[in-house]
């Protein structure tokens, strides 16, 4: 099953809201959220499915099926796992024709054993993930009726791996303590743009994966911020912003972190594109109830009355609502992991050089934006913003007498 290029602009969509509501350093996967959010509509009512359904980008009536549509999509992806799970309450009955639309295999039970339903809810995350998310990131001190949860992690290895070395940058916060930098030298100029954008030039580095699943990084100008570059990234994909490929930029400085210039060789040499970037490990949790307006929550929450009566007939409103992600961008690949949870509550005199190459050079080296992707179809599973890098480690024989 492949995913359609409705719930693609739906998700990404989605994913750029949240963007331009993020601060700081950060990673979130609207691709985790966005399947709950339409199970939680299709059983709502009143304002609560109206917003529900305004947040989704897609009438209340069509987004179960397109939830459905997209896990199964991207249960086909090579180094992707996903994964839906409910536990009820034993006295809660859920409506047949809402739970009939769930993925298989998803039900479980709430025992009222707080210690025992703890650890059944992190061990799923954990077996789930792969071990990336080792908690579930719901409160049971409300004791929820229902918990709807969602799982997402995946993995690649790059086509063509960097190099590790001390990242030479002059932005002074990266520059006090020596980061982790990665460097790699290719012939593929396209990996390469700069786009125009209406908020500022934005330059993009495809990160190729073996399973298609890639990563772009996004740097834009320095006054840009976060959730501007973000965007961006999310319009190069749906082709709103032109874009000038590695082998068309001019000469000079055409963009953010981006220098092009003629060289001279003893021989011929093919065009060559330097990268170089800074190695990550980013962790975040998200309270979605901050941000209830972007998620179409805000009625939902309301605990005055049940706004899912198409789950099921007793009384039911979000108690809690919450994200725990990772990301970890290395010398040989990529992964990240998300897994989110609604509880819902009772409401270099040289020889001659006679040939001429062009040489790009592309620093990634002050925060930079990156998005994680499915190539194919362009669905965006995890976003973030970097400010912190990993610092340069040091060795055991370094510090030899």
């Amino acid at each position: 099953m492949r995913v359609g290029k409705a719930a693609v602009r739906a998700v990404n969509g989605l994913t750029a809201r949240w963007a331009a509501a993020s601060q700081g350093g950060t990673v979130f996967s609207a691709a985790g959220v966005w399947p709950l959010l339409a199970f939680l509509a299709d059983g709502a009512d009143g304002g609560a499915r109206g917003e529900l359904a305004d947040a989704l980008g897609l009438p209340a009536d069509e987004v179960a099926g397109m939830a459905r549509e997209l896990l199964g999509g991207m249960a086909g992806m090579r180094g992707l796992d996903t994964a839906v799970g409910v536990w009820t309450r034993r006295t809660l009955e859920l409506r047949e024709a809402w739970a009939a639309g769930l993925p298989a295999g998803t039900r479980g039970v709430l025992t009222g054993d707080a210690a025992a339903d703890r650890a059944a809810l992190d061990a799923w995350a954990v077996d789930r993930t792969g071990g990336l998310i080792d908690r579930m990131p719901v409160s049971l001190d409300k004791d929820p009726e229902l918990v709807l949860a969602g799982a997402l992690a995946m993995r690649t290895r790059w086509l063509a791996p960097f190099q590790e070395l001390p990242l030479d940058t002059a932005y002074e916060p990266w520059a006090a303590v020596e980061r982790l930098g990665l460097f790699r030298s290719g012939v593929q100029l396209d990996r390469i743009g700069l786009a125009d954008t209406p908020e500022g030039f934005v330059t993009e580095l495809k990160v190729l994966g073996g399973n298609a699943l890639d990563v772009h990084l996004l740097l834009g100008e320095e006054r840009m911020a976060p959730g501007q570059v973000l965007a961006a990234g999310i319009g190069i994909l749906d082709g709103l912003h032109r874009v000038v490929p590695g082998g068309r930029l001019p000469y000079g400085e055409p963009g953010p972190g981006l220098s092009v210039a003629k060289v001279r060789s003893e021989t011929p040499q093919p065009p060559r594109l330097d990268v170089t970037t800074a190695a990550y490990d980013l962790t975040a949790s998200h309270d979605l109830l901050e941000l209830h307006r972007l998620f179409g929550l805000t009625t939902a929450m309301d605990t005055r009355r049940g706004h899912f009566p198409g789950i099921s007939a007793f009384p039911l409103a979000v108690g809690s609502a919450r994200q725990a992600t990772m990301a970890k961008f290395g010398a040989l690949g990529f992964e990240a992991a998300a897994v989110t949870a609604f509880g819902l509550a009772a409401t270099g005199l040289p020889p001659e050089r006679r040939y001429v190459t062009t040489r790009i050079d592309a620093a990634f080296d002050r925060p930079f934006g990156f998005l994680a992707l499915h190539r194919h179809s362009r669905l965006v599973l995890a976003a973030g913003w970097v400010t912190d890098p990993l610092p340069f480690p040091e060795y055991p024989w370094e510090h030899d007498e």
